[in-house]
């Protein structure tokens, strides 16, 4: 049977809280105390779209961090094609592409062709190859006739495009955003919804896994949604099966009766 594409069980995450003042000076090295995932469990059919909603603070993006392998889990597991993210991660990243929304270390005097060349030779795409997709992504992305333009000049929209297509650049099995369409104009933003719900999910079978905030969006490209509070799954399903578990006739009333009625978050042990 051929493992999740993406598996997450009792995914925990602490950070040491910030200290200020004197408490700075004589404990420098606090211990992590300040919860920001708490047992989160789920999992991710290959060629799925999974949507993670929540308000600002709820673990999003530091479930998304951890599947990137950027931080490591206080406690717990998680993998991606059957990878382990913390004991295989080499083989763990090159399952995945990832894009936030910002500069992502883009060379700002470096055009914008340039730098997916680099990163193109970064995930062993041969000259001929990565030329092939720089020209496809950049099609996508509406970004073809700037490329050659030094990064420093571009909008902030136009960095987010180039990072969707750097983080699509190696054809990845699983795709991780951070809320995708963020900086985006309305234009720009339906059509990178339906290159991620056409394109990427349908036709090419990509797992995609993303955090919004935009309820919309999220109903237009989820097939389920995993809805976090203080760091703890409070529902899982599809945005009709959401409406009809809370007998609501919205998304937004479904979400907004799941967190009401979610209760107050354990505090940290």
């Amino acid at each position: 049977m051929p493992a999740h594409a993406i598996s997450v069980a009792m995914l925990e995450k602490y950070f040491p809280p910030a200290l200020t003042g004197w408490r700075a000076l004589m404990q420098p090295v606090a211990r992590p105390t300040e919860k920001a995932l708490a047992g989160v469990s789920f999992t991710v059919e290959q060629g799925e779209a999974v949507a993670l909603i929540g308000s600002n603070g709820a673990g999003k993006s530091t479930l998304l961090r951890i599947l990137a392998t950027l931080i490591v889990p206080t406690h717990g597991h998680a993998a991606l094609g059957g990878f382990d993210v913390e004991r295989e991660a080499a083989e763990a990243r090159r399952q995945f592409g990832y894009h936030t929304g910002g500069d992502e270390g883009f060379y700002s005097r470096l055009s914008g062709r340039q730098n997916l060349l680099f990163f193109a030779a970064m995930n062993n795409l041969s000259p001929a190859e990565a030329r092939k997709r720089i020209a496809s992504m950049a099609e996508s992305m509406g970004i073809q006739d700037d490329l050659d333009r030094q990064v420093r000049t571009f909008s902030t929209g136009m960095v987010h495009r180039l990072g969707l297509a750097r983080a699509l650049l190696h054809s990845p099995a699983v795709l991780l955003l951070d809320e995708p369409t963020r900086s985006l104009d309305p234009l720009a933003a339906a059509d990178l919804r339906r290159l991620l719900r056409d394109d990427l999910v349908r036709d090419r079978g990509t797992t995609l896994l993303f955090a919004s905030h935009t309820l919309s969006e999220v109903e237009e490209i989820a097939d389920r949604v995993v809805l976090l509070d203080a760091g703890r799954v409070i529902a899982c399903d599809s945005p009709r099966g959401l409406c009809t578990s809370t007998h609501t006739s919205t998304f937004a009333a479904a979400v907004s009766s799941l967190v009401r009625h979610s209760g107050p978050p354990e505090a940290a042990q």
